[in-house]
């Protein structure tokens, strides 16, 4: 591991308050009460069997207190500490400057190494990667000076903003606390669509919040405020969106508002002054005030709108904050059903840990070091960060047409913040796995986005807000996934059929270059060309590579042939089961790598497999490995199996055998890449598993661990996280639309996936530990097994998997013929 300290700023656990559900309709899931009994910190299991023997540590039972927050706040990560529950609407975290009204230092709001804040925001997305990312709404600050100009002004945070040290901050699931510079303590938890926060002030200063409603991360087009002194409440809302916004290629396509996230906060203290602010213009004692600022970085600064109030020296101030991205009414109702009256931060923060107890208890794990479950709870949490929900208790949610939605039918919530290029290659099948309700409950909500908007799923969903971020058609591998993994709770037949219509029936923005490269807008671009050429061709393609667009389209259609198949529509399983092998036309024989051509049939020259061109964030020595449906196919393009596993060799090291898995070399693996990151499971079907092996715990030992730095790059939406949390367990989806696991070697002794309504996995792993690396002898069931992989039936109907581990390769478990992974 990276950091071997458990980081001082990580306050030991709280005392456990199961606390209440939040929302009636939607029940936090139970522990399975057949499974264990949490006694303390250990689990007691159930008895032995000789398929299921006990580990030779104690189970994990509370996993919270394990989970680091700043774990991937540093490089790259783009991970955020602040306080959220699991799938939360609300996640209320510092934003922190470098001098810069409009630069946080990170795409999330939150920079490990920028130790001054100037504000804490009440939104944030975790992990994503373009800088600013999205979100960041309503910044509220506490001051210790007096506010005697405008704090838009003061563009460079020089007066309004303070510093801090990591020795006082600390961060829990669900809680964060910091004392700044300035002398207040702050500290925040919340529930699901509220939160509560207290603000002690230090005596002998004036004592201030300020809302800076129009700063979210990109700015904004519009912000209002208005405070009630007899009320003691501020409220008020702002329109923004413009995710990726600034990026270089198609960012301003992108500039653009989508969603207006209202607020109300109640205080518990009154105010002995109150006060407003537009643009550069302070508004003393005024009560309302409006305005955004833009979405034009160097424009933004000085701009903007928000409003102040003042307590009593050394006050110690409560709030509570409700969010809606409905109505100002939603907002209040949410806040009334999830925090009422008289309930304060402690409180709120008990229920919060427990909260987070009850989902991360759905993978309990035994043995391994205190460095080993602080990075796989942590990226466990990071992995259950989301989806988002969007919709108010009311079941009201800002539709994808711009109107007010509401939930019906059997749908418990709708969700939101979908990376979907990143996610449907790890993330979605361990919240399939995991969480199946909530998973169900998110393949309803794109349904009804893609209703909304004109029936186009958008590859990169933020809020309500069609993004066209990335390339691809992720959706139809998600749903199929999602269909194969045993997940239901939502309208199968009319996602198949609106996702068979977009990659069938042309779109007219699949003409459009509005956005390329980076956001293009049509989901298929240029549909009636690809179904013709049966490859995306360079120079007419209105995508962001067509080698690329070609990869992902075919994975996608084997996505849909393999969801047909299970709906019993064989015409269509067979037709997209042809469309999954379009790969074949952009792997070019002479070169060996995955290559862009012209609509002529000519390949783009000059060609270099470091190079990007034809490809979407990534090189050709990358994408030529992106066939997880075909690899036996992939094998016979390369020479045969041998040949292939030769190749893949060095994809991980250098030619002189050492290992590269760190990414900057544009040959080789990089672990923050999604195209590859399936890449080290391929050994599997090559018939050399002790490679897949060996090859994760180098990538998860020298790429993962704990401490701010402890992810390899931009978690994105918890695709990261999600395949540190495979990888341990020793397992990996085979292929995006399948239910199959690939085997490796887990890391801990013991681990029980047990989510709710689901038969257990129970995964053994005898002799576990840093030095045994490899598989040995499998067990299913108690059975001897002599394959690399699980078929779907264990992955839905549970099972128990028992490895024995040593320190040398076994080079012939599960390499026969009859042993590899199947191409279906």
């Amino acid at each position: 591991m990276t950091s071997p300290a458990r980081p001082r700023h990580l306050p030991p656990g709280r005392p456990r308050n199961p606390g209440r559900p939040r929302n009636p309709r939607r029940l936090p899931r139970l522990l399975a009460p057949a499974l264990a009994l949490a006694v303390g910190g250990t689990l007691l299991l159930p008895p032995a069997t000789a398929a299921d023997p006990a580990p030779d540590a104690s189970v994990v039972g509370s996993p919270a207190r394990y989970v680091d927050p700043f774990i991937g706040t540093a490089g790259g990560g783009n991970t955020y500490p602040g306080a959220v529950r699991p799938f939360g609407m609300v996640s209320w975290s510092p934003t922190t400057t470098r001098g810069d009204q409009t630069d946080t230092g990170a795409a999330n709001g939150y920079a490990y190494d920028a130790t001054r804040v100037r504000g804490f925001a009440l939104t944030h997305v975790n992990g994503a990667g373009c800088h600013p990312g999205a979100a960041g709404d309503v910044p509220i600050m506490p001051v210790t000076v007096p506010v005697d100009s405008s704090p838009s002004a003061d563009s460079a945070d020089e007066v309004y903003a303070s510093d801090f040290d990591h020795a006082d901050e600390s961060a829990t699931p669900g809680r964060y606390t910091v004392t700044l510079e300035n002398g207040v303590r702050t500290d925040l938890s919340v529930t699901e669509r509220a939160g509560a926060g207290e603000f002690a002030f230090p005596d002998g200063t004036p004592a201030n919040l300020l809302f800076r409603t129009s700063n979210s991360l990109n700015g904004s087009e519009d912000a209002d405020i208005s405070i009630d002194e007899e009320a003691r409440t501020v409220s008020g809302s702002v329109l923004t969106g413009s995710f990726c916004g600034q990026r270089a290629n198609g960012g301003e396509n992108n500039r653009r508002s989508y969603y207006r996230l209202h607020f109300t906060a109640h205080f518990d203290t009154p105010f002995t002054e109150v006060g407003a602010w537009e643009d550069g213009e302070l508004l003393e004692g005024a009560t309302t005030a409006s305005g955004g600022e833009g979405y034009v970085r160097d424009a933004r600064r000085g701009t903007g709108s928000g409003g102040y109030v003042g307590f009593e020296e050394g006050a110690t101030v409560g709030v509570r904050v409700g969010v809606s991205y409905v109505s100002a009414e939603g907002a209040e109702e949410n806040l009334s059903a999830e925090i009422p009256a008289g309930e304060h931060v402690d409180e709120v923060a008990a229920e919060a840990e427990e909260a987070w107890n009850r989902r991360l208890r759905a993978v309990r794990v035994g043995g391994g070091t205190e460095d080993r479950r602080t990075a796989f709870y942590t990226a466990l949490y990071h992995s259950l960060l989301q989806p988002n929900l969007v919709s108010d208790v009311d079941g009201r949610y800002p539709g994808m047409d711009g109107e007010p939605q509401r939930i019906a039918g059997d749908q418990g919530a709708q969700y939101t913040n979908f990376s979907g290029w990143d996610q449907y290659r790890a993330q979605i099948q361990l919240l399939a796995l995991l969480e199946p309700e909530v998973a169900g409950d998110f393949a309803q909500s794109l349904l009804n986005f893609s209703e909304q908007n004109g029936g186009v799923w958008d590859r990169w969903v933020h809020i309500n807000g069609p993004t066209h971020v990335m390339t691809g058609d992720p959706s139809a591998a998600t749903l199929a996934t999602f269909a194969a993994m045993g997940v239901d709770g939502f309208d199968a037949e009319a996602a198949y059929d609106s996702l068979r219509a977009q990659a069938t029936e042309p779109h007219p923005d699949g003409l459009s270059d509005a956005g390329c490269p980076g956001q293009c807008e049509g989901q298929r671009p240029h549909l009636e060309r690809y179904l013709e050429l049966h490859y995306a061709p360079q120079d007419d393609c209105h995508c962001w590579g067509g080698a690329a667009e070609t990869l992902e389209a075919s994975v996608a259609d084997h996505s849909l042939g393999q969801w047909a198949d299970r709906l019993g529509r064989g015409t269509d399983a067979a037709a997209f089961a042809e469309r999954g092998g379009y790969w074949h036309n952009v792997f070019n024989p002479e070169t060996g790598h995955m290559q862009a051509r012209d609509a002529d049939g000519s390949w783009v020259t000059p060609f270099d497999p470091a190079g990007g061109t034809g490809f979407a964030q990534g090189t050709s020595a990358t994408y030529t490995w992106m066939v997880p449906h075909d690899v036996g196919g992939l094998a016979a393009a390369m020479g045969g199996r041998e040949a292939a596993a030769e190749r893949l060799d060095g994809f991980f090291r250098t030619p002189d055998g050492e290992w590269s898995v760190g990414g900057g070399d544009p040959l080789r693996y990089d672990p923050t890449n999604e195209p590859g990151i399936h890449a080290p499971w391929l050994y599997n079907a090559l018939g050399q598993p002790w490679k897949t092996q060996e090859t994760v715990r180098e990538i998860a030992a020298s790429q993962y661990g704990t401490g701010p730095s402890g992810l390899p790059g931009n978690d994105d939406l918890g695709t990261m996280s999600a395949w540190y949390v495979f990888a341990s367990l020793g397992l990996f989806p085979q292929a995006p639309g399948r239910g199959e696991l690939l085997l490796s070697s887990p890391v801990f002794p013991y681990a029980r996936i047990a989510p709710q309504g689901r038969p257990p996995i129970t995964v053994v792993a005898r002799n576990a530990g840093p030095d045994a690396v490899y598989v040995g002898s499998v067990h299913v069931d108690g059975q001897p097994y002599g394959r690399s992989w699980l078929p779907e039936s264990f992955t839905t109907g549970g099972g128990t998997v028992t490895h024995v581990l040593g320190a040398r390769p076994d080079t012939g478990w599960a390499t026969g013929p009859d042993d590899l992974p199947v191409d279906h």
